[in-house]
């Protein structure tokens, strides 16, 4: 779990997060080593081949890790992250898991996210203190989670609407067990709220609520972990800015919470505060979830995606909202997902990495500021694998 390019647990799943509470899942089934990427609300980011990690787009607060807050139109690398397993993006903050199991942060620091003790930015990798053996982790808005190799949940950050699941609302500027999670084999977070996956397919979210995007329901905020209402067999989960998507075994998506722009894929733009499922999907092997939009891979390589599509986040040519799903245009042979804010990315088989959507602050890597409604390759990368 999180450790996808270089570890393969043996688990029921290989994922790794793949940011802004996003995730790629390798099967299910038979695991594939892939590189890892990820998107958050307007930067992007890699991990190469040998274990280095690369960033793009905004740098507000530094959260490319170059030691500026210059933005960059492609890529440049974090300095002094060597060795890296996995790696997450929040709003304006950067994760990243190495393989000893140690966990380093860096950019916005507000609420405490960076999991250093301070609420001072940073525009170099700090450690998160006190996480150790961790085996994945993910990022919300304002906050972090990780999830260790015995199962526990740990939090920090931002802690408004309980997204730390620590029964309060205190924000942690170190991390924080989630309360009453075990047996955890995926973890995803979204703007204000966290998720949970456990060994026996079941969900399990906490925090912000008002959209539904809690599945338990009700429109309740929760300061602990409650269950997703009618999630069985559940394989992987993602999160977007206010709704929720999970995988099941059978290879069907569901998806619950805000939907005024047809994120959950139900033919409708209507609230869902439980499951309903994603219509015309089968045989899908990984989700992601954007702040509005949502996409999925198939085992055939192709990527679907719905939503909101205001800057062409869906790839489709169009900039037209879609409340089912739409073939990507020219994705084939695609091995991991990421969704920013609002664009998205992709890692092909031959290890090329693929984005389209917004392109303000350089998220795309292409060298531009020009918004983008079908796929381009991001340039000057280094080996991506797989």
């Amino acid at each position: 779990m999180g450790l996808a390019k270089h570890v393969l647990l043996p688990l029921l799943l290989v994922i790794a997060f793949v940011g802004y509470g996003t995730y790629e899942v390798l099967g299910p089934g038979t695991p594939t080593q892939v590189s890892i990427v990820a998107a958050a609300s307007s930067h992007s980011l890699a991990v190469a081949a040998d274990g280095t990690v690369w960033a793009w787009g905004w740098n507000v607060l530094g959260q490319l890790g170059d030691g500026t807050k210059t933005d960059r139109l492609t890529p440049v690398q974090v300095q002094g992250m060597p060795d890296v397993v996995a790696i997450a993006g929040g709003d304006c903050h950067t994760i990243a898991l190495r393989r000893d199991g140690t966990v380093w942060a860096w950019g916005s620091n507000y609420y405490g996210q960076l999991g250093d003790g301070t609420t001072t930015y940073r525009r170099t990798p700090v450690q998160v203190q006190g996480m150790a053996d961790v085996v994945a982790i993910a990022g919300g808005a304002f906050h972090t989670i990780a999830l260790r190799r015995d199962g526990t949940v740990w939090a920090w950050g931002r802690n408004k609407y309980g997204q730390l699941g620590d029964g309060t609302k205190t924000y942690r500027l170190t991390p924080v067990q989630v309360q009453g999670m075990a047996d955890v084999v995926a973890i995803a977070g979204g703007v204000n709220h966290t998720v949970g996956l456990r060994l026996d397919g079941t969900v399990w979210a906490w925090g912000g609520n008002d959209h539904g995007q809690l599945g338990d329901g009700t429109t309740t905020n929760r300061s602990t972990p409650v269950q997703v209402q009618g999630m069985a067999d559940v394989v992987a989960i993602a999160g977007g800015d206010c709704h929720t998507i999970a995988l099941r075994r059978d290879g069907t998506v569901w998806a619950w919470g805000s939907n005024h722009s047809g994120q959950v894929g139900d033919g409708t733009t209507t609230n869902r505060s439980t499951p309903v499922q994603v219509q015309g999907l089968t045989d899908m092997v990984a989700i992601a979830g954007g702040w509005e939009h949502t996409i999925a891979l198939r085992r055939d390589g192709t990527v679907w995606a719905w939503g909101s599509n205001g800057y062409g986040q869906l790839g489709d040519g169009t900039t037209t909202n879609r409340s089912t799903p739409v073939q990507v245009q020219g994705m084939a042979n695609v091995v991991a997902l990421a969704g920013g804010g609002y664009h998205t990315i992709a890692l092909r088989r031959d290890g090329t990495v693929w984005a389209w959507g917004r392109n303000d602050e350089g998220q795309l890597g292409d060298g531009t500021t020009t918004d983008r409604s079908t796929p381009l390759q991001v340039q000057g990368l280094p080996d991506m694998g797989p």
